[in-house]
């Protein structure tokens, strides 16, 4: 009859013993990988104090501002008319567009540097969608649901002051 060899009891000792270290190892840098790893990640797009893609650098996406007010619709700008404004790239339909915003970029710009303006009024910044867009008393606002903006559009009170009053700091905290 064959039976399974077993260890010595030097053997299990031995065995434990070497492997308990690198057990202890294992655990702290699985427990410490998030904060090694960290500075490495890519910063968010909510770093900024206009939302721009981290990739393209281009604000709102590539999105024309002025087209929100002209067409009603969320137009994507062509590369053939940029301007750089506030530290990022916007891009416009045409040069009509260009010009406009250029002369007037506190009007066509978002509102809130393109952040979600009913997080702004809970206190926290969340990237707007250019796809999830009000235009409110010729004022563009980006959402980052479509439920938010559903609810901002339903009752713009109960969202802008408390937005407008909490922005400053918010603005504020954001780096350049």
């Amino acid at each position: 009859m064959l039976s399974a060899p077993t260890m010595t009891a030097q053997r299990q000792q031995w065995n434990w013993s070497w492997s308990k270290p690198l057990f202890r190892r294992a655990i702290a840098v699985i427990a410490l990988a998030p904060l090694l790893l960290a500075p490495l990640a890519a910063p968010a797009a909510t770093t900024q104090r206009i939302i721009a893609n981290r990739f393209s650098g281009l604000a709102i996406d590539g999105f024309d501002p002025v087209s929100y007010f002209v067409d009603g619709q969320a137009l994507i700008g062509l590369p053939d008319f940029e301007a750089a404004q506030g530290g990022v790239v916007w891009r416009f339909r045409n040069e009509g567009n260009r010009a406009s915003f250029l002369a007037h970029p506190e009007v066509y710009g978002p509102q809130f540097g393109g952040y979600d303006p009913t997080d702004v009024a809970r206190g926290v910044t969340v990237a707007g969608n250019p796809r999830f867009f009000a235009v409110i008393e010729d004022r563009l606002f980006l959402f980052n649901r479509e439920d938010s903006r559903d609810a901002f559009v339903a009752d713009p009170a109960r969202y802008l002051p408390r937005a407008e009053a909490r922005w400053p700091t918010l603005e504020q905290d954001l780096p350049q």
